[in-house]
């Protein structure tokens, strides 16, 4: 099987493959890596379903891949989800439902970062624990039923997860101060172990689950963020990661970013990645607790990759949304 790394782009990956046959459902494909995943996998022949809180933003993005899309045999569908309303995820997983539209692939792509203020979702969940775990936990359960043998749920999740481990207690932070970052850090974790509970429960009957690091990207991630706070936050994690010894760290473009999920999802063999975090195109190394890194540096951390863990958290969540198997 070829290997790639963190330099491969989506058409590297997917190089060789027909996708002709598969239906892939994508959150928050308006723009970005969402938009770059849509459009790799339908040019390769997918039918592909995605959402996005703004229809009329997700259109005008999609126009400068229908060609492209058209001349494959791939298609795009957009339909309106907001993943902070959970009665809004539950109108669009149970309509696929209904329908019977089977599912060779789930992409738990979109997400919020770094807040300033503390918000929380209609539910009144934090928005970012709300937003980016607990509205695709509620996706991948009411999905599950939909996804053919064979199946991927791949989940994105990011290096920012060593910043704060999930708070299973005052995940709202009503006990502590709201930081953006460990909020940030807080559901990145969590995505990670939802990956991880997820493959638990389904691998037996052939669907697979991993959650994905896609690299430094800049992209619409950051619209939360006042340009200077960001350009400070950035600066100070580059020169921390320049005192660690390292060579000077370099982003990776929209197609290089998304090359880890296409990996993921379609590239790598199930047992390899299924349970797992990946980043770069390979699954990661699992950090020893005393290990420092950088903000740039690879690697997991042991309690974003415990299975324990991922089962205390899968409770909690079916505890706060009443979501059942």
């Amino acid at each position: 099987m070829k290997t790639f790394d963190r330099d491969a782009t989506t058409e590297e990956v997917l190089a060789g493959h027909d996708l002709c046959g598969k239906r892939v459902f994508i959150t928050g494909i308006s723009a970005g890596l969402g938009l770059e995943t849509a459009r790799a996998l339908a040019s390769h022949g997918a039918e592909v379903i995605g959402t996005a809180r703004d229809v009329a933003k997700g259109d005008a993005a999609l126009k400068s891949v229908r060609e492209e899309i058209a001349r494959s045999g791939g298609s795009i569908r957009l339909v309106p989800m907001d993943l902070a309303d959970l009665a809004s995820v539950r109108s669009v997983a149970d309509a696929l439902v209904t329908a019977d539209e089977p599912l060779d692939l789930v992409i738990a792509n979109a997400g919020i970062m770094a807040t300033p203020a503390l918000e929380h979702t209609k539910e009144g969940f934090e928005l970012q624990f709300g937003t980016n775990f607990l509205g695709h936990f509620v996706l991948a359960q009411r999905l599950a039923p939909l996804m053919r043998e064979g199946g991927r749920l791949i989940v994105l999740s990011s290096n920012a997860h060593r910043m704060a481990d999930v708070d299973l207690v005052d995940y709202n932070f009503e006990s502590t101060p709201y930081d953006p970052w460990t909020a940030y850090g807080r559901s990145k974790t969590a995505d990670a172990l939802l990956a991880i509970a997820f493959d638990a429960r389904h691998r037996d009957r052939g669907v697979r689950a991993a959650s994905v690091h896609p690299g430094g990207i800049q992209t619409e991630l950051t619209r939360s963020l006042e340009p200077d706070a960001f350009m400070a936050a950035f600066q100070a994690m580059h020169e921390e990661h320049l005192k660690q010894g390292n060579p000077p760290f370099e982003g990776k473009t929209i197609p290089q970013g998304a090359a880890t999920t296409i990996w993921a999802a379609i590239a790598a063999d199930a047992d390899e990645i299924g349970g797992h975090y990946c980043e770069d195109c390979h699954v990661a190394e699992v950090l020893a607790d005393n290990v420092e890194t950088s903000a740039f540096n690879p690697g997991v951390r042991r309690y974003a990759n415990d299975l324990d863990h991922a089962e205390a958290l899968w409770a909690k969540a079916a505890e706060l949304t009443g979501e059942k198997p």
